[in-house]
């Protein structure tokens, strides 16, 4: 009928469905979302625990958050999304010093001594143009780049692996581990290719947007991503597990491929259904959320002053750590992501969020056996940790699976990061109606709702948006 907006069904209210749905219902499309789950949020949801402290079940700290394009248009502050900084972006303590990643490239060089130089001379470029980088890097390939000159000089420098670019760039380790350490969120070891994009990447959008917990919690985000497809006429049904293909002009899965292929009645061509059958999912991760009595004690107190910690020694250490994990097996000392949400939102309580650096699907050897060893990373560099944690809420691989199916085998990244994996994610039109917008499309991992807001625009495209 003439003037009659399509009709979506959304699949997932995690960041990238609930973004998907928040586009469409702002073009005036008649707009549902079904969660399986019992509350929105996916894995960016924020428990309440018994003495109203906040943990976050998923992401943390979000550099790409508050610079995210698809963000910004929705206007996210205007339904109450405030970030948050500390007074430093993020730490990688080492034994006996620690390196500091600051808001700014001038005062981050200023801690880095002998290499505060190299550093300005390395991300300079990207930190000029992040936002005209961040738009392109955040796209789906391939696109033509809005700033190809800029990309084309970061790419050059991105196709090395991270620490063979630190090692050419810089003299110390504390600036090395810095820039491993950031590359080491693409889940695989900083010496593989590509992972110096991650590495120039992270540091730029520290030292300008900032590395920010949301107020109150992750789910502060995806609360208000529902806020804007409520507001603009549609409906978010949680407890609505979908197991067959819904009747829509429009269907966008916020699954990963082995969810998506396990629905009846989807059709696919055949080229699109081995690549899915084909995919990989990575190492997984194990979390383990640490309910402290005081403030972590890090040896060097600026540590203290960070919303984010990466815990893993010197650069050489974290690729055997990944290495090792890559080759399924748990490595003594893994690779530990840990978050002080509270430095910058005291109102949270004292939790010191954590997880390792796990192999896929990994079951422990004793009840307890990685929770140890990230509190032996941590005690490392911060000695008498143990003495502050009251408690601790442990969730493995497979638990955070059963949580969310999305996260196959404790992979929170929607496929393994590496290889042509990294570059070419599943696209998000699968064919006309029916679209993909999880973290296993472009851009990948990450709270920025970017795979939803392309899978949107796919739709859009199709329908005549």
């Amino acid at each position: 009928m003439d003037g009659v907006k399509p009709q979506a069904v959304v699949v997932g209210a995690g960041p990238n469905g609930l973004t998907a749905a928040a586009r469409l219902a702002a073009h005036g499309w008649r707009v549902e979302v079904r969660e399986r789950a019992g509350e929105a949020g996916g894995a960016a949801a924020t428990q309440t625990l018994d003495d109203d402290t906040l943990s976050d079940l998923g992401a943390a700290c979000h550099p790409f958050g508050a610079a995210s394009p698809a963000f910004q248009a929705l206007r996210l502050e205007d339904y109450g999304v405030r970030w948050l900084r500390a007074p430093y972006e993020m730490a990688h303590p080492l034994d006996g010093s620690a390196a500091m990643l600051a808001g700014t490239l001038e005062d981050t060089a200023a801690g880095l001594g002998a290499d505060g130089g190299a550093w300005e001379r390395l991300h300079r470029p990207v930190v000029e143009h992040v936002d005209g980088l961040l738009g392109d890097v955040l796209a789906p390939l391939p696109r033509v780049p809005r700033h190809p000159v800029a990309l084309a000089r970061f790419g050059a420098r991105g196709l090395w692996p991270a620490t063979a670019l630190g090692r050419a760039a810089f003299r110390t380790e504390e600036a090395r581990a810095l820039f491993a350490g950031s590359a080491t969120h693409s889940i695989t070891a900083p010496s593989r290719p590509f992972t110096g994009a991650l590495g120039l990447l992270f540091g730029a959008l520290g030292m300008t947007r900032g590395w920010p917990v949301a107020e109150g919690g992750s789910g502060a985000v995806t609360a208000a991503l529902r806020r804007i497809v409520e507001d603009h006429g549609g409906v978010v049904r949680c407890g609505d597990e979908v197991r067959a293909l819904p009747e829509a002009d429009a269907v966008i899965l916020n699954l990963t491929p082995a969810q998506v292929l396990a629905l009846d009645g989807v059709s696919l061509p055949t080229r699109r259904a081995r690549s899915m059958r084909r995919w990989r999912y990575g190492p997984g991760v194990h979390k383990v959320d640490f309910l402290l009595d005081a403030p972590v004690p890090w040896s060097d107190p600026r540590v203290g002053r960070a919303a984010t910690v990466h815990v893993g020694g010197t650069a050489g250490e974290i690729v055997r750590a990944e290495n090792a994990v890559a080759r399924g097996h748990m490595p003594e000392r893994p690779f530990v992501m840990a978050a002080q949400q509270y430095v910058a939102d005291p109102s949270r309580g004292l939790v010191l969020w954590t997880y390792a650096h796990v192999p896929h699907g990994h079951r422990e050897r004793y009840p307890g056996e990685v929770a140890e060893r990230i509190a032996k990373q941590i005690e490392r560099f911060a000695p008498g940790f143990s003495a502050v944690v009251r408690a601790k809420i442990e969730t493995p691989p497979h638990e955070l699976e059963a949580w969310n199916p999305n996260l196959v085998g404790g992979d929170i990244a929607g496929g393994a990061m590496d290889g042509s994996q990294l570059l070419m994610r599943q696209p998000h039109r699968l064919r006309k109606g029916l679209y993909m917008a999880s973290a296993s499309t472009a851009p990948g991992a990450g709270v920025h709702g970017m795979s939803g807001w392309w899978a949107a625009e796919a739709a859009l495209k199709d329908f005549g948006g």
